[in-house]
């Protein structure tokens, strides 16, 4: 799945309670989806977010809740840890398939996030 941010809308100053919605390229099988930060603890590198609005499951889910921890590595790069927990409407029980499609669409989000950082050193130094 190709995935192209067109453009990104953020209420907050990034702590908890931020809001963030990215709005994804004509094309993209995704149109957006918006995030909650809900938790963030800077000095150990851990954050936990909900994404509480898009397009595709969001009609059978509550909110799907992102634990995410950063460590670094030997070689000064970072492994990113991450547990997800889905909240679901009613007794709508997600398929291991469903689950699986929802992480590889999480894991293209970071790549492209990943992309734009390695392109973009000033954003982030």
């Amino acid at each position: 799945m190709a995935l192209a941010i067109q453009s990104t809308e953020i209420s907050g100053d990034g702590g908890a309670g931020t809001i963030s919605q990215i709005n994804f390229a004509e094309g993209s099988q995704v149109k957006f989806i918006k995030n909650r930060v809900d938790e963030l603890d800077e000095k150990n590198f851990w954050f936990k977010y909900s994404l509480i609005e898009g397009d595709g499951m969001m009609d059978k889910l509550e909110n799907i809740t992102y634990e995410v921890k950063l460590e670094s590595t030997a070689d000064g790069g970072s492994i990113n840890k991450m547990t997800s927990t889905y909240h679901t409407k009613g007794d709508f029980v997600l398929t291991e398939e469903e689950i699986r499609a929802g992480k590889e669409k999480v894991l293209a989000m970071y790549k492209v996030g990943e992309a734009y950082l390695l392109q973009n050193p000033d954003a982030y130094a």
